[in-house]
């Protein structure tokens, strides 16, 4: 039998964007009789669909909060993925075995290099979470100086030095008190949830470097969104999403290149529907109290 059933899996999951993207690259591929789902599973539960995995399943594409949990159910991981202490991606072997990757390191380097961004004096990242953890890792793919990490969490920022011993990044943490002075440096890595950084957008200073935020929806971010007006160079969570997702496409499939403009053109109309679904969602909602009298 083979393998052409993959899927993602988190919780919650529903406002995924990897069903769009690995379908779009499973068209160009020709690939037609491969299927990609979007599954809500939770830690609890993971240990049994793990378990319940057929010999059809190429792999899995993991989200929070299930990138640590996963590990524990693997037959081997990746040198990226242990070092970071997170599996965002999983390949079913043809002998049977579970192997645990980490695509996030190497599709932030990617979409770093696709702009120009190479080596830096230092860098800054916002937030202290699995996907800092990734940014630290990348950064350590480049040429880079001393690393400041901001953080809310005394306990987080104790695992961050941790990480940057593993890594070989010299590392520092700062309270989240202070994150304003990270637009100092000439790359920003903002790796916090929707709206975490929007009381930052206030700060950002004439002629900003490179801020790269890894949210894609909603798009802009405000921090996003006054960076841009300044001038600064701006990644979004799309050039991560696309990135992270070509490395999947290769590893689940076997295909050695995997079409990432095709993958990146789906995801960004796929955001842009949504966006304008969201507008006439809120335009009824205004509408319906008038319309209702």
């Amino acid at each position: 039998m083979s393998r052409t059933k993959a899927a993602v899996l988190g919780a919650p999951i529903r406002h995924s964007l990897s069903p769009v993207l690995h379908r779009a690259a499973y068209r160009e591929l020709k690939l037609f009789d491969w299927s990609y789902e979007r599954i809500e599973v939770d830690e609890a539960a993971l240990p049994g669909f793990i378990a319940g995995l057929s010999r059809e399943w190429a792999g899995l594409s993991l989200t929070m909060p299930l990138k640590r949990a996963v590990i524990p159910f693997l037959d081997q991981i990746s040198d990226t993925a242990a070092a970071v202490e997170a599996v965002n991606t999983v390949v079913l072997t043809d002998d049977g075995r579970l192997v645990g990757d980490n695509t996030d390191v190497p599709g932030l380097v990617a979409a770093l290099e696709e702009r120009g961004v190479g080596q830096v004096s230092n860098a800054a990242i916002l937030g202290a979470g699995a996907t800092a953890s990734s940014a630290l890792a990348a950064l350590s793919k480049i040429s880079v100086g001393d690393v400041t990490v901001y953080t809310r969490s005394v306990r987080r920022a104790t695992e961050v030095r941790q990480w940057g011993d593993r890594l070989g990044v010299s590392v520092r943490t700062a309270d989240w008190a202070t994150a304003a002075a990270a637009f100092a440096a000439p790359l920003v890595i903002a790796t916090t949830p929707a709206g975490a950084t929007d009381e930052l957008a206030v700060c950002v200073p004439p002629s900003p470097g490179t801020l790269f935020d890894v949210v894609y929806d909603p798009w802009p971010t405000g921090l996003a969104a006054a960076w841009s007006c300044k001038g600064g160079t701006l990644l979004g969570g799309m050039d991560l999403l696309v990135h992270q997702a070509v490395l999947q496409v290769e590893l689940m499939t076997g295909c050695r290149r995997a079409p990432l403009a095709a993958m990146r053109a789906a995801g960004e109309r796929a955001l842009r529907d949504r966006s304008a679904s969201a507008h006439r969602a809120g335009s009824d909602a205004l509408l319906s109290p008038v319309q209702g009298r």
